[in-house]
């Protein structure tokens, strides 16, 4: 028997590759599994090829390792062969471990067939050997081999199988089992090795491959494909990841701009969109199982006083608050939807209209509460009106209308309630918007009239001055006060309207001069939105000019939640007024939450007492009290005082013996329009 030595540098070789072709196994198990359809097969094909040749390869770099007394040559067909049954195996081996589960029952035969098809791929190269005399195998260690393979093919599957999905961070898991499975399978072969025995060779002419050239060709060959393979395996991975990494980021953004788009992005409750999807669902979800549901127009009484007040941040944080006492009472299927402003819709599943009408109220007495937001305690309340399928409407158009409706009712019979739609309320709904189609052509039609409330020197004259008060002379209603069509401007006519008030009373004060009233003075409320818009002085400026009034002839009066809102915007705005020479008052003095800081710092030239205080007014109540602080405030200050709501001769004395300046109201003087005042100044020069 010829003693055999191994070359170490191959053997070497012969281990990394097993463990490269191992490590391959893992990677391409994990393509396999996460491609699915014909990209799960071309991995499938090409994982299989590179590693049965990684496999070949290890194997007879292993024999080539071996070092005879005579070089060695191999059978073409037979070194062929056992190639293809190596990646035969591979192909089998990934294609088990790359279906959805990996039982007992198919891990065990599908060893057996793997590590066959190791073992004939083995004895298969060994039979390439063109050798004479022939081997001799030692049956021993021919059963140990096969158990041996046997053995590693079920642990390569096992390991392939239950990594194939493990991410970076399991890497060294990965190169462990690599490691291992390649040190097994080297086992194989070189127990395998140990079966063979060479007895003494003839000398014989070899027609086979050379293996003094085969071991550097395999060697360089086995391990570029694998290399290449475990390259592109690996950046495949990584794009594939960084894929899957922005597939998630898009579809989150999607999710979010869902959200955006069906969701309110205040309170997250559903807006129009998704409520009007929701109401077309129950409408067609009622047809089918003959039921009915409620729709719930509800609307929060004050909300727009909190706001003018304490400014948007407290409003919004006011509307947070809400949302989350609406959705205690709710149970069941139903949609509460914010559909702007102060305005929310309930669409709920009901089984009669009695529940209906538990749930609106248990909704309005959550609201009727106070909410505690800081320092403040905010008091709102909630008018509902109820519309019930398939009663009330038929259709979603028919719904809102009716429910919105049935609301306004509610605001119109005393608020902080709720009420259920009757034909009857359809008429109060549609004048108002009819209304509110006239008031966008009622400056256009010249319909808006000035009316001039005036203003006498404390206790009973002279006539110092006037307030313009706005009115409508509408064509079928008639002469309509404020209180009728000013909610109706919020839709965007405040700022128009309030600029024609301006213009027009600049141009009656021009008139009245031309008249010889040189000291007449016409004081002009601003609203919230007008006062806030930043054209406001330029357009004050240009009427003044227009008309050739003294700026002094004008008083704008600003009400003191409206000039506490942004009280430095309000010092900025009053001082180029007031610096410009056009005089500015303080409205309702006493309703607000003034810092004193702040008043101090407002250019005003008078304080203007709230009609609430006056109305009661008596020499021993608490509205005397207040009169009197205000007053006394006032004169530290160096500010006039006007008193306004004056009925009766009681509070015309004490307002006097107080030290008010002006007074105003129904005991001196009621609206009139300007030719009657025209009439009044001179009837009393």
């Amino acid at each position: 028997m010829q003693v055999s030595q191994y070359d170490q540098i191959l053997v070497v070789i012969s281990f990394i590759v097993a463990i490269m072709a191992a490590y391959t196994a893992l990677n391409m198990a994990g393509r396999v599994s996460t491609n699915p359809g014909k990209a799960g097969w071309l991995w499938l094909a090409g994982g299989g090829l590179a590693l049965g040749i990684g496999i070949w390869a290890m194997h007879f770099i292993g024999m080539l390792a071996m070092e005879l007394t005579m070089s060695m040559s191999y059978d073409r067909l037979l070194t062929g062969l056992s190639m293809l049954i190596a990646v035969g195996s591979s192909l089998f081996a990934l294609w088990l471990v790359s279906t959805p589960q990996l039982r007992l029952r198919r891990l065990l035969p599908g060893s057996l067939v793997m590590g066959g098809g190791i073992a004939g791929m083995h004895y298969t190269g060994m039979a390439a050997l063109e050798v004479s005399p022939p081997i001799v195998w030692d049956m021993r260690w021919v059963a140990l081999s096969l158990l041996i393979a046997l053995g590693a093919s079920l642990a390569a599957l096992w390991l392939t199988f239950r990594l194939r999905h493990e991410a970076a961070l399991v890497a060294q898991m990965r190169a462990g089992a690599a490691v291992l499975m390649g040190i097994a399978i080297a086992g194989m072969h070189y127990t395998g090795m140990m079966a063979a025995q060479f007895p003494m060779q003839h000398s014989i002419m070899h027609h086979g491959v050379d293996g003094n050239w085969l071991a550097l060709l395999v060697s360089v060959v086995a391990l570029s494909i694998l290399g290449i393979t475990l390259v592109v395996s690996m950046l495949d991975a990584r794009l594939q990841a960084r894929t899957s990494l922005l597939a998630s980021s898009l579809a989150e953004a999607n999710r979010e701009l869902a959200q955006l788009a069906l969701h309110d992005p205040l309170t997250r409750l559903p807006n129009r969109v998704l409520l009007e999807d929701r109401l077309d669902q129950a409408i067609n979800k009622a047809r089918r199982e003959g039921s009915f549901f409620a729709l719930m127009f509800m609307d929060l009484d004050g909300f727009k006083t909190v706001n003018d007040a304490y400014g948007h941040d407290v409003g919004d944080r006011l509307l947070i608050a809400v949302t989350e006492r609406l959705l205690q009472p709710l149970k069941g299927q139903y949609t509460l939807a914010r559909i702007g402003g102060d305005e929310f819709v309930l669409l709920a599943e009901v089984n009669a209209p009695d529940e209906a009408a538990t749930l609106a109220d248990a909704l309005v007495r959550t609201i009727d509460q106070p909410f505690t937001l800081d320092r403040y305690d905010l008091v709102v309340t909630l008018s509902v009106g109820i519309a019930l399928y398939p009663h009330d409407g038929k259709n979603e158009r028919e719904l809102m209308f009716n429910a919105d409706a049935a609301m306004y009712h509610t605001k119109h019979m005393g608020r902080n309630g709720y009420h259920f739609f009757q034909p009857s309320m359809n008429t109060l709904a549609q004048t108002q918007l009819l209304l509110m189609s006239d008031l966008w052509l009622a400056l256009e039609r010249n319909e808006l009239r000035l009316f001039y409330q005036p203003k006498f020197q404390a206790p009973a004259g002279p006539i110092v001055g006037f307030e313009a008060l706005l009115r409508w002379q509408h064509g079928v209603h008639g002469l309509l006060t404020p209180d009728r069509f000013l909610p109706l401007a919020e839709t965007g006519l405040i700022i128009p309207i309030g600029n024609w008030v301006i213009d027009e009373a600049c141009r009656q004060l021009s008139e009245w001069r031309q008249q010889g009233h040189t000291h007449w003075t016409v004081a002009v409320n601003l609203s919230t939105l007008q006062f806030e818009q930043t054209g406001l002085v330029d357009h004050v400026m240009a009427c003044l000019a227009r008309y050739q009034v003294p700026p002094e002839s004008l008083i704008l009066e600003v009400t003191e939640t409206t000039a506490m809102t942004n009280p430095d915007e309000s010092v900025r705005v009053l001082t180029r007024l007031t610096d410009a020479g056009v005089k500015a008052s303080i409205d309702d003095f006493g309703t607000g939450y003034s810092s004193l800081l702040y008043l101090k710092r407002l250019p005003a030239c008078e304080l203007k007492i709230d009609r609430a205080f006056v109305k009661e007014l008596s020499r021993e109540g608490d509205d005397a009290t207040i009169v009197s602080a205000i007053v006394a405030l006032a004169k530290t200050l160096n500010l006039k005082v006007v008193a306004e709501g004056v009925e009766t001769q009681a509070q015309q004395a004490f307002l006097t013996e107080l030290g008010c300046n002006t007074l105003q109201g129904y005991l001196l003087g009621k609206p009139i329009s300007a030719q009657e005042a025209t009439q009044l100044g001179t009837e009393t020069r």
